[in-house]
């Protein structure tokens, strides 16, 4: 069952589970698998140098909101091994299978609305989490993630009208003016490819930079 939504979205009635058969079908199952390790390779690369370039310098702390089993630390940390990482996600599989090794901990999106750190990030990675987020839970979210970055959000998220490949089951057909206005109203400024500047950061980009300026 589903529930139709203001923006003609439907907010599921049950929660997807993410188990071990999940991530081996969309992770790791060489027929089924949307991510491949070059392409991989290629993303954090970009992530890590786009951040460095605004912020001036070495990356020191990535807070991961929905990483399911961590692999965005995992590559990281490679990259810059003295950077902090942390990983949050809703999946038990996930965190009790890599928890303790890639410092990930059980938490659910909405939870962020109320949930209090102790720091706040260079980094908010969000990837490919919000599109299967009902309404309610990912407004709540978001209206937490001032508090938990200072630099820069990468925000990978798809919308109706994009063609892509991968999990169709939960997903969200809203439209792009949808995510605008609610990043908008979280504080955080479009700099194009997936990547918004923390409210913080609002004065670290020329107009041509941003993906919309006034």
């Amino acid at each position: 069952m589903s529930e139709r939504t203001s923006d003609g979205s439907s907010d599921p009635t049950t929660a997807k589970v993410y188990d071990q058969a999940y991530f081996d079908r969309w992770y790791r199952n060489s027929g089924t698998r949307v991510k491949h390790s070059a392409t991989m390779a290629r993303k954090i690369n970009m992530i890590v140098a786009v951040t460095e370039h605004y912020l001036e310098r070495p990356l020191r702390s990535v807070l991961d909101v929905g990483c399911g089993e961590g692999v965005f630390g995992e590559a990281i940390t490679q990259l810059r091994p003295n950077c902090h990482y942390l990983g949050l996600d809703s999946s038990e599989y996930a965190i009790e299978r890599f928890g303790m090794k890639r410092n990930l901990r059980l938490l659910d999106f909405g939870a962020l609305a109320q949930q209090r750190f102790d720091r706040s990030y260079d980094l908010l990675i969000c990837s490919d989490v919000m599109h299967y987020l009902p309404n309610k839970t990912l407004v709540a979210g978001l209206s937490g993630f001032d508090e938990l970055c200072h630099g820069l959000g990468f925000f990978e998220v798809f919308c109706r009208g994009d063609e892509f490949v991968g999990d169709l089951d939960g997903f969200m057909f809203r439209n792009a003016s949808w995510y605008r206005r609610v990043f908008h109203e979280a504080g955080f400024v479009p700099l194009g490819s997936h990547f918004y500047l923390s409210p913080s950061m609002r004065g670290a980009a020329t107009r041509l930079e941003l993906a919309q300026s006034s």
